[in-house]
This record gives C-alpha cells, sequence and structure tokens, in this order.
C-alpha cells in the first residue's frame, strides 16, 4: 500500500468569513512586508495568524498546523484527521499531511518553501521544538521574526472585519440581556452563565447561517469571586446584596467581542455604589480620551491620575484595554495596542480598542469586590464609535 507522506483531500463547497477578495488584499499586505524584510517564505503556526490570513481557524488537538505563503503560494497544512474540512474553510491551497511517518508535516511545508530560503516565522509562537525541525528540514538561508509586523497589520481593521465586530458586540449585548433576565437569589453562577451562552449561540447562528459554532462562552462571578477578571464560573448561589461581574464572549470565525459590566443582586450598600460610580466616571472618561492621535500611555496615564485623585489607583489590576479582531483567551493577542504604561501605539482611524478600567477592593473592605465596565470602540477620523449597547451603571443593573 501507497502511504504518502501528504497529499491534497479537496471536496465540498468552501465556506469562508470573508469574501476572497479581502484575502487577497491581506496576503498582498503580508507580502509587502516580507519584501521590505527580505522574507522569501513565511511559515505560521499560530491559530489567530493563520485564521487571519486563510480564514481557516485550526484544533490542535496535539498535532501542528501550518500556513505557508510564498510571492505566489498561500497553502494551509493540516493533519489528516480533518480531511477536507480546513480545504472547505481556507482561502488558497491545502495540503494534508499523514501519521505514517513522523514529521511529515515539515516535509510537507518543505514542499512549499524548499529548502535555503529566507524564512519568517513567529517568534512569539513556535516552540522551541518547532523551530529545530524548521532549521532541519527547511535549511533557511536565514531565519526572520514577522511575527511584530503581522500584528502590526492585524491592527488595522478592515471595512469587512470593522462589520463583522460591530454584529459581534451586537450579540455580545443579547447574551447579557439573557444574563440579566436570569439574575436572581439562590440561582448558580452556571446557570445564569449558560442562560447568556445559548442565547449568543443561537443568536450567532440566526447571523451567520454558514458558519462554525465554537468557543463562545460567558464568565459570570458573583462575590468574592469577581475579584479576578478571568475568574472561571463556578456553582456559587447568588445572594442579596451580591455584586456581579457579567461577561459574554461571543466567537464568530475566530473574532472576539466582548461586554463586561459590574451588577448587584436586589440593593447596593452606600460604599459599593461609590466604588462603583467612580469606576462608570473612569470608562466614561476614558471612552472620551480615545481618539487619533492619542497614545496607549497617554490614555492611561490620565486615567491613572483621574483614579489617584480619588484615592483609588491602588485597586486597579491591569490595563485600561485591548485590541479586538481575530483573538480569544487561548491564541492570539495585539500585545502593540493595548492600554498600559508600556505601550506608545498611537491610535488610528480603523482601529478597534476597548475601555474596561476595573478596581478590586480586598475582602472585608468596605466596597469589597471587582468592578468593571467594558465597551468596545472603533476609533474613527474624529474620535471614536462605541458599538456596545447595553447600558452601564446602577441605574440598570441593580437586579433580581
Amino acid at each position: 500500500m501507497d502511504r504518502p507522506e501528504y497529499y491534497r483531500f479537496h471536496q465540498g463547497a468552501r465556506v469562508l468569513p470573508f469574501e476572497a477578495a479581502e484575502y487577497d488584499a491581506r496576503l498582498a499586505g503580508l507580502r509587502v512586508r516580507m519584501e521590505e524584510a527580505g522574507v522569501e517564505a513565511c511559515v505560521f503556526t499560530s491559530m489567530h495568524n493563520i485564521a487571519y490570513y486563510s480564514g481557516f481557524l485550526y484544533c490542535a488537538f496535539g498535532r501542528p498546523y501550518g500556513l505557508v505563503v510564498t510571492a505566489q503560494d498561500s497553502v494551509t497544512i493540516s493533519a489528516g484527521i480533518d480531511a477536507a474540512q480546513p480545504w472547505r474553510r481556507c482561502h488558497g491551497d491545502n495540503i494534508t499531511y499523514t501519521d505514517w511517518a513522523r514529521n511529515n508535516y515539515w516535509r510537507a511545508i518543505r514542499s512549499v518553501t524548499g529548502t535555503g530560503r529566507v524564512i519568517g516565522y513567529e517568534g512569539d509562537h513556535i516552540s522551541l521544538a518547532q523551530k529545530a525541525l524548521l532549521d532541519e528540514f527547511l535549511q533557511p538561508a536565514d531565519s526572520v521574526d514577522i511575527a511584530p509586523a503581522t500584528m502590526q497589520q492585524r491592527m488595522h481593521k478592515s471595512p469587512a472585519e470593522l462589520a463583522l465586530i460591530r454584529q459581534g458586540a451586537q450579540v455580545a449585548d443579547v447574551g447579557g440581556y439573557a444574563i440579566r433576565e436570569a439574575i436572581r437569589e439562590g440561582v448558580r453562577e452556571i446557570d445564569v452563565a449558560m442562560a447568556g451562552r445559548d442565547a449568543m449561540e443561537l443568536e450567532i447562528a440566526k447571523r451567520f447561517p454558514q458558519a462554525e459554532y465554537r468557543d463562545t462562552w460567558v464568565w459570570f462571578q458573583s462575590g468574592i469571586n469577581t475579584d479576578g477578571a478571568h475568574n472561571p464560573v463556578t456553582a456559587r448561589a447568588l445572594q442579596r446584596g451580591d455584586i456581579l461581574s457579567l461577561n459574554t464572549f461571543p466567537m464568530i470565525s475566530g473574532y472576539y467581542t466582548a461586554l463586561e459590566r459590574t451588577l448587584f443582586v436586589g440593593e447596593v450598600d452606600a460604599a459599593s455604589r461609590a466604588v462603583w460610580e467612580a469606576n462608570v466616571a473612569a470608562h466614561e472618561y476614558g471612552m472620551s480620551l480615545l481618539k487619533p492621535g492619542a497614545s496607549c500611555a497617554e490614555v492611561t496615564q490620565k486615567i491613572n491620575a483621574f483614579f489617584a485623585e480619588r484615592d483609588l489607583l491602588q485597586y486597579r489590576t491591569f490595563g485600561y484595554g485591548h485590541s479586538f479582531g481575530v483573538l480569544s483567551h487561548y491564541y492570539g493577542r495585539e500585545a502593540g495596542l493595548e492600554l498600559r504604561e508600556d505601550i506608545d501605539t498611537v491610535l488610528e482611524p480603523g482601529m478597534v480598542i476597548s475601555m474596561e478600567p476595573m478596581l478590586t477592593l480586598p475582602e472585608g473592605q468596605p466596597g469589597a469586590g471587582g468592578y468593571r465596565e467594558h465597551d468596545i470602540l472603533i476609533i474613527t477620523e474624529d474620535g471614536n464609535e462605541n458599538i456596545t449597547g447595553y447600558p452601564y451603571g446602577p441605574e440598570f443593573n441593580i437586579v433580581g
């Protein structure tokens, strides 16, 4: 029996999140950056860059996946276990590698790149073991970390991306309203979270009937569980007077959006309300600062000063916002577009960024708990467009 190292298995209709012209434009932009860096072939290994340039979002499950881009070709590299699904969901060519011999993945890549060329790779993603295999199989004349250049490209959203992100923000709002309806004393965090997740998945299926549905989730936290932004859901039962943190995250074809709100069950005490209102004020102030020409560090310092004037800065736990696009809680991050002291990126039209101040007061202190509001904003020519619709603050979010 002939047991090939790799082959092409293409069947079924191709379905992608965007038109072919969108991917062609992204690849054209990448090729300009490749030429500037002297790179002859890029070998992408991350979920976010493979999805960005091809539309294919892989499920690794212990196997490597890739995308090879040259001056002429764009080829996804996928495992045989997935059959033709990667081809149906990618722009460009696809090669399937087999399990019959170790490192057929790299043999498939070599069939596109050849050997002795200048190879671009993702220094922030590829493992040491895989980089050693890249060197062994491709024998590059040189290797160039292309990840920073791709991040810069992903920061600037196309009109098609902005349209998808707007829909994602609307889906996040749907999840938020479903969660609000489910909140009452005695209900568990997990029950409330499932209500929000189910509502969002149904909404995504209605809006995008040709999509694949995966990875949408909710973090719904109560009481002490609100102290961290990424604390997982538990079975804790809600109690009257609890502080709550509502966090909805619809995932649409690799694109992440989010809604995050502070709420209280039934009533809020005076100390908690004062902290909540201060955080809401910082949120509104921060959104007013997001405009072209402002740097991430400048915005951060101004919000820091706002909190310091109110003796609250010591309760801040992380940066004030981040970029949106192809990212998730387990892949991707445009780290160059975050509202932190050490980021000097200047905001430009077409960027998408959140404003999400968070204060955490420790247990036993008046107003204890984690307070966070989160809106998504598109930077425009003269300011920003807020695409989040669910209300924030005490007037709407004392519920149950």
